[in-house]
C-alpha cells in the first residue's frame, strides 16, 4: 500500500466566522489522485482554499507527508509542497510567460524546460505577457507555473471550465501524464465528474459542506444511478 501523503482530520472552516466546510476528515495516498466533486455551492472551493491557507480554519488538522500544514501560513504552504491552480488561475498578467515560471520555479525534476514540453503552445508564447494568452493558454500557464514549484500535492480547481474542448483534450493529458504517468498526488475540483474520475483512484463528494460520499473512483464512475444522486449529471 502507498504511504499516506495527505491526512486531514475533523477539518471545519470558512470566511471570517462563517463555516463552509464541517468536519472534513480524508487521506490521500503517495501518487494518488482524488477527483473532489459535488454541485455547485456544496464547499469544494472552500476545502482547496483551506489547504492553502486562505480560508479561516475553525477546527480540524492538516498533515502532508507528517508536515502540520494547518500550522503554517499561506505564504509557507507551496514550500511545504503544495502547488496551486485556483479557478482565477492567478498568472502574473504584467510577465511574460517564461518570468511567469522562473519567478516561482523551485529546484526539481519539473523546470520550465520540460513545461514547455508538455505544453508546445506556452514555448511558442514564451515571450508574450500574461495579457496576450487565450483563456486556454492560461490555464496552461498556470498548471505549469504549480508545476515548476515542484509540489508533493498539486490542486487544480476546475482546470477545464469554460475552455474549448481541443484545450480540454490537452490539458486532461497533460493531468493525466502529471498523475498517472509520473506519479504525482493531485486533487481535483471538476464538473465534468466522468473525465476526471477517468484518471483518478479515489473520489470524494460533498454537500452541504459536508462529506456525503468517499470511495474508489472507478467504481463511481461505473454507478451511473450513484452519480446521478450526487451530482444529477448521470442521466
Amino acid at each position: 500500500m502507498p504511504d499516506t501523503l495527505l491526512q486531514i482530520e475533523g477539518l471545519s472552516a470558512g470566511y471570517g466566522e462563517a463555516v463552509v466546510i464541517t468536519d472534513i476528515s480524508l487521506q490521500l495516498a503517495q501518487g494518488h489522485t482524488l477527483a473532489l466533486l459535488g454541485r455547485n455551492g456544496t464547499g469544494k472551493t472552500t476545502l482547496m482554499n483551506t489547504l492553502v491557507g486562505a480560508t479561516q480554519q475553525h477546527s480540524g488538522s492538516i498533515q502532508l507527508n507528517g508536515v502540520a500544514l494547518h500550522r503554517l501560513p499561506s505564504h509557507q504552504r507551496a514550500a511545504a509542497g503544495i502547488g496551486w491552480v485556483p479557478q482565477e488561475r492567478n498568472i502574473f498578467k504584467s510577465l511574460t510567460v517564461h518570468e511567469n515560471l522562473t519567478a516561482v520555479a523551485r529546484p526539481g525534476a519539473w523546470t520550465p524546460e520540460r513545461a514547455y514540453e508538455m505544453f508546445p503552445r506556452l514555448a511558442e508564447r514564451k515571450g508574450n505577457l500574461g495579457t496576450q494568452l487565450s483563456g486556454g493558454e492560461q490555464q496552461m500557464l498556470a498548471m505549469a507555473r504549480a508545476l515548476v514549484l515542484n509540489p508533493r500535492l498539486l490542486l487544480l480547481d476546475e482546470p477545464l471550465e469554460g475552455l474549448a474542448p481541443i484545450i480540454v483534450d490537452e490539458l486532461l493529458r497533460a493531468i493525466q501524464r502529471v498523475t498517472r504517468d509520473e506519479g504525482m498526488s493531485a486533487i481535483i475540483v471538476e464538473q465534468h465528474p466522468q473525465a476526471i474520475l477517468a484518471i483518478s483512484q479515489q473520489t470524494v463528494v460533498l454537500d452541504h459542506g459536508t462529506v456525503v460520499h468517499q470511495g474508489p473512483a472507478d467504481a463511481l464512475a461505473k454507478d451511473a444511478a450513484l452519480l446521478d444522486r450526487l451530482l444529477g449529471v448521470a442521466r
